[in-house]
């Protein structure tokens, strides 16, 4: 299967650090409150910035190895959101068949309801993946535009002074 010129396991390569990353700052998060930490020390274990990270980084990255383009950073976005979602889905599910809650199910994390609900997991595998894979595109292609332009903008630099450079060379001889 090929997304825009690439399959996906080129996808999953190319930022597999970044989905270990995100994987280890999520369970990492359930392991701490499954294990009794209070939520508002759990809570500065957060897959969202680890997510937020991701997007940046990738963003950067997308232009230093000309892996591609605007279109190539939706799928690597969408995979990134894929797979927090998927953690905390599967979060709210073992709080649902045992019974007790976790971070991912506090109501202060759940929009002040109790977040042990089928329809709060499938919403962050749906709906939330679907979102916030089209608003870090948004933000990611703000870093690419910026990356490229800075880019640009040293090559410029850089091949006017090799120029110049060179001129100043053959005028000597």
């Amino acid at each position: 299967m090929t997304i825009f010129g690439k399959s996906l396991s080129e996808y999953a390569r190319f930022q597999k650090a970044i989905l270990w990353f995100i994987a280890i700052v999520g369970l990492g998060r359930l392991a701490l409150s499954l294990a009794g930490i209070p939520n508002a020390t759990t809570k500065l274990v957060s897959i969202s910035v680890a997510t937020l990270l991701g997007w940046l980084y990738i963003s950067y990255k997308v232009n230093r190895s000309q892996f591609g383009s605007y279109k190539q950073l939706l799928p690597l976005i969408a995979i990134q959101n894929l797979t927090a979602n998927i953690i905390i889905s599967a979060a709210v599910a073992l709080a649902i068949l045992t019974g007790k809650g976790n971070i991912y199910t506090a109501p202060e994390y759940s929009g002040g309801a109790d977040g042990k609900t089928w329809g709060h997991a499938g919403a962050h595998l749906f709906l939330a993946t679907i979102v916030f894979s089209l608003v870090g595109w948004g933000l990611g292609s703000l870093v690419l535009f910026i990356a490229r332009k800075t880019s640009a903008k040293n090559q410029g630099t850089s091949s006017q002074s090799e120029s110049k450079s060179r001129a100043a060379g053959a005028g000597t001889k």
